[in-house]
């Protein structure tokens, strides 16, 4: 087994232990929506603070319900890692592409070279 599957899969374990661990080991048991996210629980501690807050602005757009809300975080999610998954393949398509370049010139230019050219 290589180096690097060891680690993918050594992150692949701590990825799936940072998703079950909290469930398994019941934490948010205690409170009415466990996982609400970090808005909700801004907005409890805020009116905690101070009861009387306003806030600044409203936002543009209320989704109807939280599974819609949830969905739509999701998209979001899910459009910005196509978009680094696309970035960073192209850098590293272009990289491979500018070794193998390389690599194709020095043994093009390698049997015009004569042996005293080459020491």
């Amino acid at each position: 087994m290589s180096k690097n599957t060891k680690i993918n899969l050594l992150l692949l374990l701590v990825v799936a232990a940072l998703a079950v661990l909290p469930l398994a080991l019941g934490l948010g048991d205690h409170k009415e929506e466990p996982f609400t996210g970090a808005d909700g629980e801004a907005e409890t501690a805020i009116t905690e603070i101070k009861p009387d807050y306003e806030p600044w602005f409203s936002p543009l757009y209320e989704p109807p319900s939280g599974e819609i809300e949830s969905a739509l975080f999701s998209l979001q999610a899910a459009l910005g890692a196509g978009v680094l998954a696309y970035y960073f393949g192209l850098h590293r398509g272009r990289r491979q592409g500018e070794q193998r370049a390389l690599a194709q010139r020095e043994t093009e230019a390698a049997p015009d070279e004569s042996p005293a050219e080459r020491a």
